[in-house]
């Protein structure tokens, strides 16, 4: 029986955190670990050009960091080909050809692009590359057959225009080359994670988040930062849990969810502070952060050996790429020489 293929990724635009952890590469691990799926996983430098062009020594920093949280979280290059996007030829061209096949109107329409647009603030002044982004993505996806493509539930309606596109290829080049992806999602309930300020979402650039490679007292001073129940003021006072960041944390990362719920029960009834609560969560974080930091630390010390993994899996994922480009070429009769 055939293995599953997965594509999964990052934009190296930053260090990994937990909002990471949880929404994708915990998952990433696990299915890694079943033996069932060719796992492909991208650092998506290309992507993150699209709209930070005017600074790519962001993107090359942040390259090494992201392999480094790849690795401390599990991730093993003996099991997933760990590769980077722009050490891949062949995903600009599937990319320029795939384009031909996408309106401007169909892009206009796609709620992930419309959402991060807004977010971004660009208007009118959108970079062509950060507009045309879910036909790179399709290009990534395809150019490895992968049928399997764990997201976060905001990107679905990337995965469907990415499997539009595909059934218009087979359909115009009357071969069935391309695969259609179907997204693996987070588990009900362990989706997104509010930023420590309460904000809905954690985000790098809000600066609200814990990162993997957070030292205990860092992670510390954030949680005891962190946003509970504003009209919780003194310890006697009952407190609400909805949109209490400590409780959706505790709910996430505990273990022992009798814990929780006794301390949530107390907490609504009053007799519980604030900061009893944050260290109690700050101990369940370092049950889970300290293997990472402790693995993260150990990698960082041979950056070469990094760089090399990189350029091995880089490698291989060149080999399967070429090969779907070449098949692609074929079907739409450009492999002119070939056929000498």
């Amino acid at each position: 029986m055939s293995k599953h293929v997965i594509l999964t990724g990052d934009r190296p635009t930053g260090k990994l955190h937990i909002g990471h952890y949880i929404g994708s590469l915990r998952q990433r691990v696990a299915m890694q670990e079943t033996g069932e799926y060719d796992s492909f996983i991208m650092i998506a430098d290309q992507q993150a050009l699209t709209d930070n062009a005017r600074d790519p020594e962001k993107i090359r920093k942040s390259l090494i960091e992201v392999a480094l949280d790849y690795l401390a979280v599990g991730l093993d290059p003996k099991k997933s080909t760990i590769f980077v996007q722009s050490a891949i030829p062949a995903l600009a061209e599937l990319n320029l050809y795939y384009l031909n096949l996408v309106t401007v109107s169909r892009l206009e329409r796609n709620p992930t692009v419309k959402a991060e647009i807004q977010q971004k603030n660009f208007e009118r002044s959108i970079p062509a590359g950060f507009f045309t982004y879910p036909v790179s993505q399709t290009a990534d996806i395809t150019a490895f057959k992968a049928d399997t493509v764990p997201v976060g539930d905001d990107q679905e309606p990337m995965l469907e225009q990415a499997r539009e596109i595909v059934r218009s290829f087979n359909s115009i080049y009357g071969q069935e080359v391309l695969v259609e992806p179907e997204g693996v999602f987070p588990p009900k309930g362990s989706g997104r994670l509010p930023g420590l300020d309460g904000n809905a979402k954690m985000s790098k650039s809000l600066n609200n988040c814990i990162y993997l490679s957070d030292d205990a007292e860092t992670v510390k001073k954030k949680v005891m930062s962190m946003y509970t129940d504003p009209n919780h003021i003194h310890v006697e006072d009952p407190g609400q849990i909805e949109g209490n960041t400590v409780f959706t944390y505790l709910d996430v990362f505990a273990t022992d969810q009798q814990k929780v719920a006794d301390l949530k029960a107390q907490y609504q009834a009053g007799g519980l502070g604030d900061v009893k609560l944050k260290r109690y969560l700050n101990e369940v974080l370092e049950e889970v952060l300290a293997p990472i930091r402790e693995r993260r630390l150990e990698y960082a010390k041979d950056i070469p050996a990094v760089y090399a993994m990189l350029k091995e899996g880089s490698a291989r994922a060149n080999e399967v790429a070429n090969q779907t480009l070449q098949e692609v070429r074929a079907a739409i009769g450009v492999n002119y020489f070939d056929q000498i």
